[in-house]
């Protein structure tokens, strides 16, 4: 059986995915293809290679986002997406999407024509990082003869790729939406910021029920993107909320696990 694992975007929020892994894992549900895009991507590359979900974690908790080496200059950015290439190199030596052990799709958003691209062969690295590229924190990244920014932008929830070649498929969704109030709309960028996540929200929400299973793990919307003290915490709710879905449905657990 071939079973799909859709990751959407959400930035720190992403370390839920891990922990829906390692739920899906104890029930002997094991992905084939993943397709992810920001956070997702990240963590859905690193488990197409054959990354353990405590090699995943490790990953998050160790990576030196924030450090200064890794500041921009002289690009639109505050942090040179290029200067990660060499964290992911110990994960893809080969730097290839042929080297993985998992079908993998990755998505990318094109920022000057604002197309999307899903990256699916040939150089890996790059398009993982572009994918992962927030805008405005991260340098869109030259890929070929394009610049790419946050596949989040387009499309954060890529579930197309996976509906041809898949049996089942399993949808994480980690960008909430949080509960506000017109007080916390005090400037016109944070009604464009609202108005952004609303789009973006609905359009993946409107996908949901093209999956065999959601998960969307409740009080995420409590942290922010760049939540770097809370990864244990947003661990912890992804590992429960697949659980709890596994727990109080048997039936699922018998379509998904593996054939």
């Amino acid at each position: 059986m071939k079973i799909g694992l859709v990751l959407s975007g959400g930035g720190i929020r992403g370390v839920a995915h891990i922990g829906a892994i390692k739920a899906l894992e104890e029930y002997g549900i094991y992905v084939t293809h993943i397709a992810g895009t920001s956070a997702g991507a990240i963590v859905g590359s690193l488990y197409a290679s054959g990354a353990s979900w405590e090699s995943i974690l490790h990953f998050f908790k160790t990576i030196p986002i924030f450090n200064r080496h890794n500041y921009a200059r002289s690009k639109p950015g505050f942090l040179d997406t290029e200067k990660y290439y060499d964290n992911f190199k110990e994960f893809f030596p080969e730097d290839d999407f042929g080297a993985l052990k998992k079908t993998l799709f990755v998505t990318g958003t094109n920022i000057i024509d604002g197309t999307l691209k899903i990256f699916k062969k040939g150089q890996l690295i790059k398009p993982v990082l572009a994918s992962a590229s927030f805008p405005g924190m991260f340098t869109p990244l030259k890929i070929g003869n394009a610049y790419y920014v946050d596949g989040g932008v387009l499309n954060n929830f890529p579930i197309e790729p996976l509906k041809k070649d898949c049996d089942m498929i399993i949808g994480v969704y980690v960008n909430p939406l949080k509960k506000i109030k017109i007080e916390d709309l005090k400037h016109s960028y944070t009604v464009v910021e609202r108005a952004y996540k609303l789009k973006s929200a609905s359009e993946s929400m409107l996908k949901f029920n093209l999956c065999d299973m959601i998960v969307l793990p409740e009080g995420l919307s409590d942290f922010g993107t760049f939540d770097m003290g809370s990864i244990d915490t947003i661990f912890d709710l992804g590992y429960t909320a697949t659980k709890k879905i596994l727990e109080d449905n048997p039936s699922i657990i018998e379509n998904l696990k593996e054939q």
